[in-house]
C-alpha cells in the first residue's frame, strides 16, 4: 500500500540519489535522507591541472566526481607523489565529514576537465547535529572506508618488506 503523504521525488533528484549510491558514502540513505543534502549541492567544473585542495588546507568540502579525472597526492620533499586517482561516481576529501580537520593530501584535476558535486563543511555538520541516524550511516561509512585503506596499506606494506616503518602510523606523538 502507498502512504498517500510520503514525499515523491522529481527524476533529477532521483537521478543525484542514484549517483549517491555509487557513490558509497550514501548508500545506507533512504531517499528522504539523502534528500536532506540536495539543498546543500553545489556543482563545480575544474580545468586540467587545477588544485581543489592542497594537503594542510581546513577541510571545507566533500567532493564527488561526475565526470573526469583527479589526483590525489602526498608533498614528499617539495614534490607531489601521487596516491590514487579518484573516478566517476568517487568522492574524496572524506575528512571534511569529521569536524575541525585539515587535508592529509592534495587534489589537483588530471583530465582536461573535471565535474564535481560539492558539500561543503558546514552543511555537512548543519545535517548532521539536525539527524543522528543520518550522521550515524555516514560515519560508518567512513569507518569502512578507512578500514578498507587500512587492508590495502598493510596489504602494500607486506609487499614492499617492510620497506617503512609502520610502528609510525600508530604512534601516540604525530602530528598531523
Amino acid at each position: 500500500m502507498i502512504n498517500p503523504f510520503s514525499r515523491t521525488f522529481s527524476v533529477s533528484e532521483l537521478e543525484i540519489f542514484e549517483f549517491f549510491m555509487q557513490v558509497g558514502f550514501f548508500e545506507k540513505l533512504k531517499h528522504v535522507e539523502m534528500a536532506k543534502f540536495l539543498p546543500a549541492l553545489h556543482y563545480r567544473t575544474y580545468y586540467k591541472d587545477e588544485v581543489v585542495f592542497f594537503s594542510g588546507d581546513p577541510s571545507q568540502a566533500f567532493y564527488m566526481v561526475r565526470s573526469g579525472l583527479i589526483n590525489l597526492s602526498i608533498d614528499i620533499k617539495d614534490n607531489f607523489e601521487k596516491i590514487h586517482e579518484v573516478r566517476k561516481n568517487e568522492a574524496f576529501g572524506e575528512n571534511s565529514l569529521l569536524e575541525n580537520q585539515k587535508r592529509i593530501y592534495t587534489a589537483i584535476v588530471a583530465s582536461d576537465q573535471a565535474d564535481l558535486l560539492v558539500i561543503p563543511h558546514f552543511a555537512l555538520q548543519e545535517i548532521f547535529d539536525n539527524n543522528t541516524k543520518i550522521k550515524a550511516k555516514m560515519m560508518t561509512a567512513l569507518a569502512e572506508f578507512y578500514n578498507k585503506n587500512n587492508h590495502r596499506l598493510f596489504k602494500s606494506y607486506k609487499s614492499s618488506f617492510g620497506f617503512f616503518n609502520l610502528s609510525e602510523m600508530f604512534g601516540s606523538n604525530e602530528n598531523l
